[in-house]
């Protein structure tokens, strides 16, 4: 790799480069005959694509001002030398590229020939071609100049080559770019070029395809699930798309084409906002590590530091900005790889992910940068590397964050059952049941939807706190849970109302035996310890229920009645399982004025107390022989 590089003449250092590089053309060409410029014409055949960066002569104007006219009427000897295809020019602000063709058709060729510069972020070229009335004619394009205004749109530029038959064709190539880079240039037939670019751009539709359909599914997967980090995704890979197709020159061709100061300033513009939106998104899915807060706080301000940078960009010199977008996306790639690293190796298997999915993007976009600075020559990977790279990290990272958002959503899943369920337990809290218990009998009073209510006290729990302690208790507590589990349906709704005291709601049922069948069994269950429990503890259950066909109260006020129900059984009562009995039809009387209140009889019909008296008598499941569990 050679460099040509711009020495601006404002130093002694630079005259004398200047100097040695005169004396250095000079004494070449004292050995350049005739013979070998005449090897340079290259002869053009159809079906064939030529890479012509190393059949040309080139001369550096170090000052731009120097006319095609002028160029022409000093001796070329004195000023071209032969061009290397791997030479990386460092024009700069003022300099221009001159380069020089000479061109004849095959005898056999008909097809028409493009001269293409296969680089789409070059500044500005023009090409004069010498006509047969003997005047130069020439066409400009380049990405400060409006696509639209091309001779031939496309991606990158391309000249049509007048050829003529058994005619020499001259043709004389002015190239201006401040930043340093090399400059690929081919000649191909207008079919074979047809073809190449009908692959490219399928090619590039493809993975723009596949990338606007991630970002809908993003975007819609945000909206469903109300999940911010596939939304700052989508916007993520929408920037990445637009970058990508800023570098590959799709952009200025079918989106921008009239804007070519824009056109200019996007890819690096937009480069930089990728490089900090992807630190930004590594930071996300790595999260939050006990061990080097500090570098995690630096890698997010940098990332954050993405828009000023390109502000900045836009507003100072090119050849400046170039090196500050250069220094910052190494940055991106070396915090990034870094952060990705540090998190795979805390055993989280989401660094890994990220790790893999920065890895080409991130040798693209050194390769890319190395390209822009003029380290290496343009090649098909400074060109493509940065696509393929994306083709591959974007799929990747959506992986890493479908991982990261199920974890946190299965942390919130289990943050919101800690307000619903019961820490010890895991049934519905107090609140919850009470919730279900007002929703359930609202649709029988309206609905007439038969359900039961059920309250269960384990009525020996104080005792067994007292004499064998908390753990012991609770372990009770967990085993009358276990019991109550095996017997009930998966529709049932089963609640903690107080420390020793359950409450469950059957819906569907219409009797008290089913009821009481329940009721029985887990009676039953909790007379029987386990094999090997120390301390051998039993489990002995009160049973108060009521029927809402039969009871037509408010949910506080069912509540209560269970509640003096089980209040009112004995520690060894013979009626473990009782009801609350239907509400009795009082007559409306005949005359408003007839007296008859409840101030003269002396009875509180709103008294939750009143049907204890009549509770129903159930057989006590011990003097029958206990289910099957």
């Amino acid at each position: 790799m050679q460099h040509a590089v711009n020495p601006k003449g404002q130093t002694l250092l630079g005259l004398r480069w200047r100097q040695v590089m005169l004396l250095f053309t000079s004494g070449f060409l004292l050995f350049y005959s005739p013979a070998m410029l005449a090897q340079i014409t290259m002869v053009l055949k159809d079906s064939a694509e030529v890479d012509v960066s190393a059949s040309s002569t080139m001369w550096i104007d170090l000052q731009g001002q120097t006319s095609i006219e002028q160029l022409v009427a000093t001796p070329r000897r004195e000023m071209f030398v032969p061009s290397n295809a791997d030479t990386v020019y460092a024009l700069g602000r003022h300099a221009a590229l001159w380069q020089h063709y000479r061109f004849s058709r095959s005898t056999l060729s008909n097809d028409e020939w493009v001269l293409e510069f296969p680089q789409p972020l070059l500044d500005k070229i023009t090409v004069y071609q010498l006509g047969a009335s003997g005047r130069w004619s020439s066409q400009t394009a380049g990405d400060t100049v409006d696509v639209s205004s091309w001779p031939e749109p496309g991606r990158y530029a391309q000249f049509r080559l007048e050829l003529r038959e058994a005619d020499l064709l001259e043709v004389y190539v002015r190239i201006q770019n401040v930043s340093s880079t090399s400059i690929p240039v081919k000649a191909s037939t207008r079919n074979s070029q047809n073809r190449r670019l009908q692959k490219e751009y399928l090619a590039i539709g493809v993975v723009f395809g596949a990338l606007l359909l991630l970002i809908v599914a993003c975007v819609a997967q945000s909206w469903v699930y109300r999940d911010r980090a596939y939304g700052w995704y989508a916007l993520y890979a929408a920037t990445l798309t637009l970058t990508m197709s800023a570098w590959t020159g799709v952009a200025g061709h079918l989106l921008w084409s009239h804007a070519g100061a824009w056109n200019d300033l996007a890819p690096g513009f937009l480069g930089v906002l990728a490089g900090g939106a992807a630190l930004l998104v590594v930071h996300h899915l790595c999260g939050v590590g006990s061990r080097h807060i500090w570098f995690e706080s630096v890698v997010f301000w940098f990332g954050a530091a993405g828009l000023p940078v390109a502000l900045v960009y836009a507003l100072v010199e090119r050849n400046v900005g170039v090196l500050m977008i250069g220094l910052y996306l190494i940055g991106v790639v070396a915090l990034g790889m870094s952060r990705a690293w540090m998190t795979w190796k805390r055993r989280d298997v989401i660094g890994l992910w990220v790790f893999a999915a920065f890895m080409p993007m991130a040798l693209a976009t050194l390769v890319l940068v190395s390209s822009v600075l003029g380290f290496v020559p343009a090649s098909w990977l400074s060109r493509y590397g940065l696509m393929v790279g994306l083709t591959i990290e974007v799929p990747l990272l959506l992986i890493a964050l479908n991982l990261r958002s199920r974890e946190r959503h299965s942390v919130e899943a289990r943050a919101q059952a800690l307000s619903s369920q019961d820490a010890l337990t895991g049934l519905l809290t107090a609140t919850i049941f009470q919730d279900r218990f007002k929703q359930i009998v609202q649709r029988a009073r309206r609905y007439k939807e038969p359900a039961a209510v059920v309250y269960i006290d384990l009525v020996n729990y104080r005792y067994i706190k007292t004499n064998w302690g908390m753990p012991v208790a609770e372990q009770s507590l967990l085993r009358s849970v276990i019991k109550l589990r095996r017997i009930l349906r998966d529709v049932d709704t089963v609640g903690r109302v107080d420390e020793a005291r359950f409450g469950l709601i059957l819906e569907g049922v219409t009797s008290r035996t089913p009821v009481t069948s329940l009721a029985a069994q887990l009676i039953a269950a909790g007379l029987m310890p386990l094999k090997g429990l120390k301390p051998d503890v039993v489990l002995q259950f009160h049973v108060a229920g009521a029927l809402l066909g039969e009871r037509t109260g408010s949910e506080l006020e069912i509540n209560q009645a269970l509640s003096d129900l089980l209040w009112h059984m004995g520690v060894r009562t013979r009626r473990p399982i009782r009801f609350l009995e239907p509400e009795l039809t009082r007559p409306m009387p005949l005359e408003t004025d007839s007296g008859f209140d409840e101030a003269e009889t002396g009875e509180d019909t709103t008294s939750p107390s009143a049907p204890f008296t009549t509770a129903h008598q159930a057989v006590h499941p011990l003097n029958q022989t206990p289910p099957k569990l």
